[in-house]
């Protein structure tokens, strides 16, 4: 097929590469010259484990291609729209991209009357948007464009995005149209797993549903924490007892310093703005939204009492491994606070120090080395969990530091072998030593 993709972020552009390495003709419309000459290069801009690969791969293939100009719409069978639709300070869903998309395409579809296209929203957006797209796309297309509306939501996770659109738990597709549905199932039909076919508002919904189910897990994991940390338990013996039961489970329910990125944070807010416009009563998910916050709050806290000095080292900035997104990350919060508390601050990140240099600027110091980071400091702080924390020299590390205290808002680490070690380890809902 011939495919549009509007919008060259996680999901746009792993959505692309992807269906580009199916062998269909992908057309990737972005809105920065500089991005898409980036992009024409084989510069992936975002990073995302094997991506990069993918991308030069399909360049090299001609089955990928960038662009400023809609023109590709009206050769399209599918056009998806992967927009950020980020929160507002109310918490509500901006849909303004994805409207001004729509505007767009309906501007360049075909007026053919015997060419087809489906328009589907990838793009989180709340119940109704789609409905919304399709009367933007009637006013301003052709009175002979023959085209339907989809909703097929994303569900892949930033760090293992191109497993996870390879590997789906399920394909969710919503429609009213049946030629709509059979040309998304022909599209999707290379990844083996179960395809959910239902209407639009579902298919809205399940997104924000699956989102709020995770970050419900993490908040009632750091919720155990703060009643383990009270009472001397450990959360991780806890919650690993607890996940035995095949009922329940353990995936996702990590109790540390909070969850971050781009999907958890907006979607709980937006369904919670969504339930006030139905009057529906969303406490429930306010307080997920909240105990999150306490989290972070919390791991502070420990940072504030606990730390000999207020000369400290970070690792990890990211909201997550394998990604180089702070949207929404802890780090960001940390940071912040021991600033105002006069603290001085070195930070390290395989990946994310670019992105945290446009918030912070000179106001704190930046390495490319794990140990040159740690020199003489008071403290280590440890805010993302990737595998080189997990695998470095800590004999090293107690060598390096002015004083041997570990905060671990991840719990990599196992408190006996600190101890053993001779450091000071604060993690999360587990006893201090």
């Amino acid at each position: 097929m011939t495919i549009t993709i509007i919008g060259h972020g996680y999901v746009g552009l792993v959505t692309a590469c992807v269906f580009a390495d199916f062998g269909n003709d992908v057309w990737v419309i972005g809105h920065t010259k500089e991005k898409i000459n980036r992009l024409k290069k084989g510069n992936p801009i975002i990073y995302e484990p094997g991506l990069d690969e993918l991308l030069k791969k399909n360049l090299k293939s001609g089955r990928i291609h960038f662009t400023l100009d809609y023109q590709s719409v009206s050769q399209s069978e599918i056009v998806f729209i992967t927009v950020g639709t980020p929160p507002k300070e109310n918490g509500e869903a901006d849909l303004s991209a994805v409207f001004k998309v729509a505007r767009n395409i309906a501007k360049n579809l075909s007026s053919n009357k015997n060419h087809f296209t489906v328009i589907s929203c990838k793009s989180t957006v709340p119940v109704g948007t789609n409905k919304k797209v399709e009367t933007i796309l009637k006013k301003h297309s052709s009175k002979n464009s023959n085209f339907a509306i989809a909703s097929c939501p994303e569900f892949l996770r930033e760090g293992t995005g191109i497993y996870d659109t390879l590997n789906a738990d399920r394909v969710v597709i919503g429609s009213q149209s049946k030629k709509a549905i059979d040309l998304l199932l022909k599209l999707h039909q290379p990844i083996n797993c179960k395809k959910i076919i239902t209407d639009l508002s579902s298919a809205e919904l399940i997104k924000y549903v699956s989102n709020a189910m995770l970050a419900t897990k993490i908040s009632f994991a750091n919720l155990i924490s703060f009643y383990a940390e009270r009472v001397g338990a450990d959360v991780e013996a806890v919650l690993n007892a607890v996940g035995l039961d095949k009922r329940i489970g353990r995936v996702f329910m990590n109790p540390g310093v909070g969850y971050g990125g781009s999907c958890l944070p907006k979607d709980v807010m937006a369904l919670i703005d969504t339930g006030k416009k139905l009057n529906i009563d969303s406490n429930f998910l306010i307080e997920v939204e909240k105990i999150n916050q306490l989290a972070k709050e919390n791991f502070l806290k420990k940072i504030l009492k606990y730390s000999p000095g207020k000369n400290v080292a970070i690792w990890g900035l990211a909201f997550k491994p394998n990604t180089d997104d702070i949207r929404f990350a802890p780090s960001i919060f940390i940071i912040k606070e021991l600033l105002k508390t006069g603290f001085q601050i070195s930070v390290y990140d395989q990946e994310a120090t670019i992105n945290i240099k446009k918030i912070f600027n000179n106001q704190i110091n930046y390495f490319n080395n794990p140990y040159q980071t740690i020199e003489n400091k008071d403290s280590l702080i440890i805010l993302t969990e990737w595998n080189e924390f997990k695998q470095i020299n800590l004999e090293k590390v107690k060598k390096l530091l002015k004083q041997p205290f570990i905060f671990d808002g991840r719990n990599i680490y196992q408190p006996e072998v600190m101890k053993k070690l001779g450091f000071k380890y604060f993690s999360v809902g587990r006893n201090h030593i």
